[in-house]
């Protein structure tokens, strides 16, 4: 193992020194993406016949195929794969030789898994008393729901995110990319380095718990807690019409020409809001769709959220929805940014790919993929974080066991012979 000393290359990250073992599935295994892509050498480790991973869709040019998920792209890139069967015994064998010259463990496996198999922490420790292992399990290591199993979907439904998203008179709806999963691979990566943090200091490493309820609910609105605490009032759904404590609702989202944009009108205290409200309002009365009404409305005065009646609401929302059927997204943000208007147009993906801010600031990367003998364009995920060991993309994903002879015959010094038995008998 390694101590914390920076790599003098600039170009190879500010964690080259560290080794990762990567088991984690699904979103979590952004966890060895990011520890890849600034550094580390992460090798994944998937069953002989590759992750489960890699079948999740969308895939490349719409052909199912374990070697050609976007997903599975995604989230691997700058990691070494190799084929190992860990519930075998010479798997297990293996797994433990590796783990002695390795930092962290990160998996996502049901608790008392690894350890039923004889290569959990107290076991490993045992063997490398630095190694810090990672576990995410839906619920923790520990609880009367520790071993439940769960999804995404779940971990919406009992961390507060799904009965808050959705309209108010509809049943709840999530998102549907892996969310939770994602905020729990980052916070298992976070929680590792300060462990590694830790080991520096005192030569300890130390199992690092992650729930991916906990993880989750911490990153909502913690004030929802406090609501329900101080005021038995439990915050839910309120769609695109957002509602005040009097339950009048208000626009928050508008159809324009060619989408949506976010815009509230809003009045009373909130100067800035107020006054957004207000030069919107000129604007319109500038191409003549202001009635006198909504020109002569006294926003500081006439806006009471206290006694604003849904009729009115709905009056003011009505006029504001006529004027910006008639604008494109472009051409409501250009103005917005010449009058001082709180509003955004809400991107698709190709919107955001087009955005000039994010190539001036080379956010896309281009990646090689020779297999598809093509390049692909990637989210260059952390590569202007650090001024001075910025991470980059150093490859793409790895093809299912594509390391196997680089790690098991170079480096666990394997001869071809007992590489091809192990091979032969379901081990890699």
């Amino acid at each position: 193992m390694q101590g914390l000393v920076m790599s003098s290359d600039k170009n190879e990250g500010s964690l080259a020194n560290l080794r990762v073992l990567d088991m984690a599935q699904g979103g979590c295994a952004i966890c060895g993406k990011v520890f890849a892509d600034l550094g580390a050498d992460v090798i994944k480790i998937e069953p002989p016949g590759g992750d489960p991973g890699r079948c999740i869709g969308p895939f490349y040019k719409d052909i199912p195929d374990p070697q050609k998920s976007l997903s599975w792209f995604a989230y691997n890139t700058s990691k070494r794969s190799i084929t190992l069967n860990i519930e075998t015994s010479d798997g297990q064998q293996i797994f433990r030789r590796l783990a002695k010259t390795t930092d962290i463990v990160v998996e996502s496996f049901p608790p008392g898994y690894l350890d039923n198999l004889g290569i959990g922490y107290q076991v490993l420790s045992q063997l490398n008393p630095g190694i810090i292992v990672a576990s995410i399990t839906p619920y923790g290591q520990t609880g009367p729901k520790a071993h439940y199993k769960g999804c995404d979907l779940i971990a919406w439904a009992s961390s507060d995110g799904l009965i808050t998203t959705g309209d108010p008179d509809r049943p709840p709806v999530w998102i549907s990319f892996p969310q939770p999963s994602l905020h729990a691979g980052v916070e298992a990566c976070v929680g590792s380095l300060i462990a590694y943090w830790y080991r520096v200091n005192t030569g300890e490493g130390q199992h690092v718990d992650v729930s991916v309820q906990d993880t989750f609910f911490w990153s909502m609105d913690q004030a929802r807690l406090q609501m329900y605490e101080m005021m038995g009032f439990c915050y839910t759904r309120t769609g695109s019409r957002g509602h005040l404590a009097t339950g009048v609702k208000r626009d928050q989202h508008y159809v324009c020409k060619d989408g949506f944009i976010a815009f509230l009108a809003a009045g009373g205290g909130l100067r800035k809001q107020r006054e957004s409200t207000e030069n919107t309002v000129k604007w319109m009365a500038e191409e003549g769709m202001a009635s006198d009404w909504l020109v002569n409305y006294d926003w500081e005065k006439d806006y009471d959220t206290s006694r604003l009646t849904q009729e009115e609401s709905d009056r003011i929302d009505q006029e504001f929805r006529e004027f910006f059927m008639t604008k494109t997204k472009a051409e409501l943000f250009e103005q917005a940014l010449k009058r001082d208007i709180v509003l955004a147009p809400v991107y698709t993906a190709e919107d955001i790919y087009e955005l000039e801010h994010l190539k001036a600031r080379d956010y896309w990367v281009e990646v090689e993929h020779d297999e598809l003998n093509n390049k692909l364009i990637y989210c260059g995920f952390l590569k202007n974080t650090f001024s001075e060991t910025p991470g980059r993309i150093k490859q793409r994903a790895p093809l299912i066991g594509e390391h196997n002879l680089e790690i098991y015959e170079r480096e666990l010094n394997f001869s071809r012979e007992e590489l091809g038995i192990l091979k032969n008998s379901g081990v890699i």
